[in-house]
């Protein structure tokens, strides 16, 4: 069955007006009587008439809509940015669409394609891990499209960026199992050609290299797919396990990887973290309550959201041509918890 939307035409049709004077009547306009007006409006009452925001947007010049693009609602990272965007952008009239691209790159770019024909006035990202070419984003940019990246990001230098000091992030929970007495420490991480991960994997060798600590290539292990696969962490983390000289600890890079390491070293009975010492990236609201509670680098998702969709809403609004960037680089948050407590 198909819904039928209730039109100016109908109520014009209906009133014996023309669809002109029924759109004054419902903006109040000074041209059309009292009377008119009443009756329009009592009539548009009855039968629950919305005015079409695309409609009255367009002829503005915007759609006020705003297309979002994460890899997956389902992260605890990415569902804080997007209420953070949504509580600017509902209150500054937008609409928000949402898209995940499940780590795939051809998924990314028929889900920009998507947005585009939806008519949106802007687009926040977070590039998937398969993402290393970002032409479909170059050009509708070069075309006047507003654009924000955050968390995952390119070097495209005609855009505002959102992200985490992930270095030092990385560096301080990487220190944090140093200084409780781990120094064979292994780190499980995603996809090698995203911003995030070559971050993160700076701040952890630096952490070592400053603790004198050699850093050991075969003790990274990559998810080239983020961790969307259950699959791939259980391989990295069985051949970190195997290793003859084994970690006594994990720096996870991300929030799925980081929660599903711990559930799996739990599945292998390796006792946390008298056996093996577990800290990561992670937002879950969960982390003091499990057994034993997880240590975490906490990230402002929050807050991240807010100030990317607040630079978005200036590009489309701005009245003149933008030319100056900006790349926001927003603290994280150390939680040392027992799942990395001091050695005995």
């Amino acid at each position: 069955m198909k819904f039928h939307t209730v039109k100016l035409k109908d109520i014009a049709k209906e009133l014996g007006l023309s669809s002109s004077a029924v759109s004054k009547a419902l903006n109040d306009s000074y041209e059309i009587s009292e009377e008119t007006k009443k009756r329009v409006n009592e009539y548009a009452k009855r039968i629950n008439y919305r005015p079409n925001p695309i409609a009255q947007s367009l002829k503005q010049g915007h759609t006020k809509s705003i297309g979002i693009v994460v890899s997956t609602i389902d992260n605890h990272f990415f569902s804080q940015v997007i209420n953070g965007i949504e509580s600017i952008a509902h209150g500054k009239g937008y609409n928000v669409i949402i898209t995940q691209t499940n780590e795939s790159y051809d998924i990314e770019v028929q889900s920009i394609k998507h947005l585009i024909f939806r008519s949106i006035d802007g687009i926040l990202i977070s590039l998937s891990t398969e993402t290393e070419n970002i032409r479909h984003l170059n050009e509708i940019n070069d075309r006047g499209l507003p654009i924000v990246f955050f968390d995952r990001v390119s070097n495209a230098p005609n855009t505002h960026k959102i992200v985490v000091d992930n270095f030092t992030g990385a560096y301080e929970g990487t220190m944090q199992l140093i200084n409780s007495g781990y120094h064979r420490i292994a780190h499980i991480t995603s996809s090698p050609n995203i911003s995030i991960t070559i971050e993160r994997l700076e701040g952890y060798k630096k952490a070592l290299k400053d603790s004198g600590i050699l850093y050991k290539e075969d003790y990274v292990k990559y998810c080239m797919h983020g961790g969307k696969y259950p699959d791939e962490i259980h391989k990295a983390l069985t051949e970190v396990l195997s290793k003859a000289d084994r970690p006594n600890a994990i720096f996870t890079a991300s929030d799925r990887i980081t929660t599903s390491t711990f559930t799996l070293l739990r599945e292998f009975n390796v006792q946390i973290p008298d056996e093996i010492a577990i800290l990561g990236f992670t937002n879950t609201q969960l982390a003091s309550v499990l057994d034993p509670p997880l240590s975490t680098i906490y990230q402002p998702g929050f807050e991240i959201g807010k100030n990317a969709v607040e630079l978005l809403i200036k590009l489309i609004e701005s009245k003149r041509p933008v030319k100056e960037y900006v790349t926001t680089v927003l603290p994280t948050t150390l939680f040392a918890r027992a799942s990395s407590k001091m050695l005995k």
